[in-house]
């Protein structure tokens, strides 16, 4: 016969309140007890019905995470942050990916709903309509991953993409640097791109200057996008002296068609990406970029998630910065 928790309760000798609290590492519990409780599981091999605790709590242990995409390295850091946060809450992550499709998301986001989770986390403020609505009137938690530049549904974590791109605009220009060129892929698939993009032209502006050139890659980034629209745009315009690029993807791939084609990087161009990924640290010459907190973002994003409610209205944003890297590059 399969073990119930009153079996538990009785073999522990304790009540099935305090056996229950034990299992769901909630209030005061005594060693003594805790100890017994999970020794009488051990035993008995019980396996607690998480089901039923959600149709009592009307909320099951389970946090719906949905990313747009895991072969992009980005994602991958931010789930190791969601699941370090949730390390020891009892609630687990249920992750689904969109392919930067919001018809996808929308169906994650309807299938995850129909299991009453703690909360979904999912990545950006851009959604379908019925998508927000879905979100906006759930009892669940909503968390809005990586950027912080429009107001959330509920919670946002991330840092500032246009605070980003003028970030790098006003470093770049204290440097000396006067010639800009940008290298991008699609502003569809990464809206937070574009902000940067948009933060890096406004500070260029307010500092008398503007793009000389720039090429699109019509596509989601990679390093052959970004070696293939740095060649482009050199065969275009020869005298820039630094180029930004959307990511370190695009930025990687840059360095690459610069070292094969003789450019001296930083003596005759300089190239800037965005992102702080480990490949750029030791790339050839160590990628000048800045800097996103992606463990951080996972992390702060579950950390919200249990924060006292102040109210239904209550928007929450959580920054969790950037760092300019110097770098080799420029």
């Amino acid at each position: 016969m399969t073990a119930t928790l009153l079996d538990v309760a009785r073999l522990a000798q304790v009540s099935e309140a305090t056996a229950s609290r034990v299992l769901r590492d909630k209030g005061p519990i005594s060693r003594q007890a805790r100890e017994s409780v999970l020794a009488a599981v051990e035993k008995l091999g019980y396996l607690p019905n998480r089901a039923a605790g959600a149709l009592a709590s009307a909320a099951s242990p389970l946090v719906g995470v949905i990313l747009p995409s895991m072969t992009n390295i980005v994602f991958p850091e931010v789930l190791r942050g969601i699941n370090a946060g949730l390390a020891g809450t009892g609630y687990q992550a249920l992750v689904g990916i969109t392919d930067y499709d919001l018809s996808v998301e929308q169906s994650l986001v309807t299938s995850l709903l129909a299991w009453s989770p703690a909360a979904i986390i999912t990545t950006g403020f851009h959604h379908t309509e019925s998508t927000r609505r879905r979100l906006g009137q759930g009892k669940a938690r909503v968390v809005e991953l990586m950027d912080i530049d429009a107001e959330p549904i509920d919670i946002a974590v991330g840092l500032s993409h246009r605070k980003a791109g003028e970030a790098v605009a006003r470093h770049l220009f204290e440097k000396g640097y006067r010639r800009f060129g940008y290298v991008g892929h699609d502003w569809n698939s990464d809206r937070r791109a574009r902000l940067r993009y948009d933060g890096l032209c406004g500070e260029l502006a307010r500092n008398g200057l503007e793009l000389v050139d720039q090429t699109l890659f019509d596509g989601l980034s990679s390093v052959g996008a970004g070696r293939e629209m740095l060649a482009r745009l050199l065969r275009r315009r020869s005298d820039l002296d630094i180029v930004v690029f959307s990511n370190d993807d695009m930025a990687l791939g840059g360095l690459f068609h610069c070292l094969a084609t003789g450019i001296r990087v930083k003596q005759e161009l300089s190239l800037f990406g965005f992102n702080g990924l480990e490949i750029g640290d030791v790339a050839p010459l160590r990628l000048s970029t800045l800097r996103s907190n992606r463990f951080l973002i996972g992390k702060t994003a579950v950390e919200a998630i249990f924060e006292p409610r102040s109210s239904l209205h209550t928007k929450v944003v959580h920054d969790t910065g950037f760092e300019i890297i110097e770098g080799e590059t420029a």
